[in-house]
């Protein structure tokens, strides 16, 4: 089964790609818990090998409370990407609200230690409408 990813952006040669989904199953709207899952595709289109070092979200509710999420690696992992390899993870976001967005941007370690920066497209995060 392929999977659709709605959000994608390019930085200098690396794509980020998301898709992303509710899941009602782990939601608890009655106590004001709703989660989502994220799938995201890394894709090297440089002629260099590049690593990934860390992460960094800004994570938004509907409030407009803003959670910053730094850290090494992805899921446990600092994924070396030769050129037009790609690196699949799934994580998962839990929010107090109903709605909100995600963005961020992944650090990457080029050949010759220089870092560069690539963007996490901006994706929402939206439960489906419930009958009160």
């Amino acid at each position: 089964m392929k999977e659709f990813f709605q959000h994608a952006a390019m930085t200098d040669g690396i794509t980020v790609r998301i898709a992303v989904s509710y899941l009602p199953e782990q939601s608890q709207p009655e106590t004001g818990k709703w989660f989502w899952v994220y799938h995201v595709r890394l894709e090297n289109g440089l002629d260099e090998v590049v690593q990934l070092k860390t992460r960094h979200w800004r994570i938004t509710d509907a409030r407009g409370m803003v959670n910053m999420v730094e850290g090494e690696g992805v899921v446990g992992e600092k994924p070396v990407l030769a050129p037009g390899e790609a690196h699949d993870y799934v994580s998962g976001c839990p929010l107090a609200t109903p709605h909100g967005s995600m963005e961020g941007f992944f650090t990457f370690e080029r050949e010759d230690g220089t870092l560069l920066e690539a963007r996490i497209p901006y994706f929402p995060l939206a439960a489906p409408a419930t009958a009160d």
